[in-house]
Parts: structure tokens; sequence; C-alpha cells
């Protein structure tokens, strides 16, 4: 007699896992990949340098795993910026690749800046004020 109950399978006394529902599982979970070696490594000695005299090896192992937590971090923030400027230097490069053709319709804009003459007259009469004060004076 085979039940089936949530992709667990019992067949007497023997259970086992149907594969299509290992994938579907697989695919619909978000797991969590083990860190590095290399990093596992680093965390530890990380943590081996910063310990304490009364500190156990459990706490020594804690330490690290937060460690190595904040390196995975790093790295995935990294992989990100990375994977972002490489989108940006695709658009800039697919931008130049395509080559801008004005078109003959538009007419060039012509940008004028004016000035409001107020400021202009100001300095004007300061320069005239200061000029009598220096001649009044002498």
């Amino acid at each position: 007699m085979l039940i089936t109950f949530n992709c667990l399978h019992f067949a007497g006394s023997v259970k086992y896992r149907d594969v299509n529902c290992q994938q579907i599982n697989y695919m619909a979970k978000n797991i969590y990949q083990k860190p590095s070696q290399q990093t596992q490594d680093e965390a530890m000695k990380l943590a081996k340098g910063t310990q304490r005299p009364a500190q156990t090896k459990e706490q020594t192992k804690l330490i690290a795993q937060g460690i190595q937590k904040g390196i995975d971090l790093y790295k995935k923030q990294q992989k990100e910026k990375a994977r972002d400027l490489n989108r940006r230097l695709k658009r800039a490069s697919r931008q130049q690749e395509r080559p801008a053709v004005p078109d003959d319709d538009e007419m060039p804009e012509l940008v004028l800046y004016r000035q409001h003459w107020l400021p202009w007259l100001l300095l004007v009469l300061t320069w005239v004020g200061i000029s009598v004060y220096f001649l009044a004076g002498a």
C-alpha cells in the first residue's frame, strides 16, 4: 500500500521522497548557501584574534558565525554592485552603438539668458556712492 502525504511516500515501514517533489520544494524555498571554507577559516581566525581569556569555545564559534554572516553579506553587496555596474555599462554601450540622428523637422532651441536690471543698478549706485564719499571726504 502506498500513501502519499506532502511529498513523502510510505510503503510499509519504508519512507522515501518523490524526486519531482524535491525539485519543486528546492525551487520554492530560498536555500541558504553554506559559506566557503576560506570564509569559515577567515572568520575563525578573526574570532580567535579577538577572543577574551574567559571566553568558551562555543562563544568563539558563535562570534565566528556572526563574522561569517557579515563577510557573506559584504560579498553579496559587492556582487550586487558589480552586476549593477555591468548593467549600466551595457546600457551605455548600447546607446553608443545607436547613432543619434537629429530630425530635420526639429529646430534647435535658442536659449537666451536674461538678467534683471535691478542688481546692476544697485552695483552702479554703490560705486557712485563710494566714489562720492571718498571725494567729499578728501
